[in-house]
């Protein structure tokens, strides 16, 4: 395994692109301190349980990190698997360590170890945060600063890249494993890492400052709305309503703003489709967890570098009208895929659901009417609304408040139209009632009192109106108790 290296551009690990020692065989730059900017304000303290590393370990690192491409056959490795690989190195920057006479204690040699490890196989200084099941996103704004979101508050995470072409590396090692790239020439790309977890990179000339990456984790065990009525989301008799909507084949919109958790929302929905149902999912990046085993699951494609090939949410969506499904799912309505969708939903195809980003369920109805004629579909405005309100059963919105809390604020339904305005009328919403001693916004989710929805005939069909009945008699209940 010793031996110098080669300049082949093999690779640690496939399929990453950019061979690791691109990304540290540089000669170490000077101390960062040579190169500080002057001062800057007063920022969040660093993420707990991560300790932040000094100037001088960093330098080390650049020395061992280059002494071991150095010394390792990148080619041979290549052939290892990860278990292997990850000894292998371990052996070689023991003896590196050795040599140098470097005196370290066993936790930071570790700690060195690991890193370095993580450096060559993996993401490089991500790995940690990318390990935390209690990470939100995160946000690389180059080399030199990443932020968290951690219970829906944002902390500074104390680690760095060695610098901008380090980071760029590992943004072209995460997008090239979905088969994407992003370069100058292709500076904006989506991607997905192997857990599902949403990822964004934007890249110079765009972003000045060096790459961007956001990174949207998901949760290693997936959510149920149990887990939304623990966390105060939504009432248990919320959930029961949500529950049936998903099991009665009501057409669903989730709407929401960034972060609002729109897409565990519906993660959650699909929870209660039936396990013998035929389901295609059409995202720009899948991170959809369905449990069934009848799922198909589709994903956009960017052009190549002619500019062709391109694959759009509208061609998933119209191709998957093909297929046979009994439920479609769309990750994110954006554009004129708005038309296709609520022409499935309006053709037989009932149970579909798909999220967008609005503030409410009425502004959800005008985004997607705005879309579908942003997308060149030439129709009245009233024609349109037709569609929507003979497309669309409820309306589900979820917010997250100035607090970091996300909440389910509106089970709306869509009941018809008078005139030309489209007719909806909420069965929960949740009103803010005050602020608590921390800060904390406090309030309550409230039933209107409705005792049949728009949606009972559909639940007498599956046999679900006791349930029905019985959690909305427990809401009004509830409120009447307050």
């Amino acid at each position: 395994m010793f031996g110098k290296r080669k300049d082949t551009g093999a690779q640690p690990t496939p399929p990453a692109p950019p061979p690791a020692e691109e990304v540290v065989s540089k000669p170490a730059e000077p101390p960062a301190a040579e190169q500080a900017p002057a001062p800057e304000p007063p920022q969040p303290a660093p993420a707990a349980g991560m300790g932040a590393r000094s100037e001088e370990y960093y330098n080390l690192k650049s020395s061992i990190f280059n002494a071991l491409i150095d010394a390792i056959d990148l080619a041979q490795l290549s052939q290892l698997d990860a278990d292997s690989a990850r000894d292998e190195i371990r052996d070689i920057v023991n003896e590196i360590i050795a040599i140098k006479d470097v005196a370290l204690s066993i936790a930071e040699q570790e700690e060195l170890l690991e890193d370095i490890c993580n450096d060559v196989l993996g993401y490089g200084p991500l790995e940690p945060l990318l390990a935390r099941d209690d990470i939100a996103d995160i946000m690389v704004n180059g080399a030199e600063r990443c932020f968290i979101e951690v219970d829906g508050k944002m902390e500074i995470a104390p680690i760095r890249f060695r610098d901008n072409t380090q980071l760029l590396n590992i943004c072209q090692r995460i997008v090239s494993q979905v088969g994407r790239r992003v370069d100058e020439a292709s500076p904006i790309c989506d991607a997905r890492l192997p857990d599902g977890s949403r990822v964004n990179v934007i890249v110079p000339p765009l972003a000045i400052d060096g790459p961007a990456l956001t990174i949207r984790k998901f949760k290693k065990d997936r959510l149920k709305l149990s887990d939304l009525v623990r966390f105060g989301s939504i009432t248990p008799e919320g959930a029961e309503i949500l529950s049936i909507i998903g099991r009665v084949r009501c057409n669903v919109l989730i709407s929401g703003g960034t972060g609002s958790g729109k897409t565990t929302l519906l993660n959650c929905l699909t929870g209660f489709i039936d396990e013998e149902e035929r389901i295609i999912t059409c995202e720009d990046a899948a991170e959809l967890q369905l449990q069934q085993s009848h799922v198909v699951r589709l994903e956009t494609r960017p052009p190549n570098l002619e500019g062709e090939g391109e694959v759009t949410m509208r061609d998933l969506v119209k191709n998957c009208l093909r297929m046979r499904p009994e439920r479609i799912i769309v990750g994110e309505v954006r554009g004129p895929e708005a038309f296709d969708l609520l022409q499935a939903m309006n053709t037989g195809h009932d149970g579909s659901m798909g999220t967008l980003h609005a503030n409410s369920p009425r502004e959800a109805l005008s985004r997607l009417e705005s879309m579908i004629t942003m997308g060149g579909f030439s129709l009245p405005s009233k024609t349109i609304r037709e569609m929507i309100v003979g497309s669309i059963d409820v309306i589900v919105q979820a917010a997250r408040l100035r607090d970091g809390s996300r909440k389910i604020t509106h089970i709306t339904e869509v009941t018809g139209m008078e005139g030309d305005i489209i007719i909806t009328q909420d069965l929960f919403v949740y009103e803010i009632t005050g602020e608590g001693s921390n800060g904390e916004v406090v309030g309550r989710h409230r039933s209107s009192g409705i005792a049949r929805p728009a949606f009972w005939d559909r639940a007498v069909y599956y046999g679900e109106e006791k349930r029905l009945a019985t959690a909305l008699e427990r809401a009004e209940v509830q409120d009447e108790a307050v």
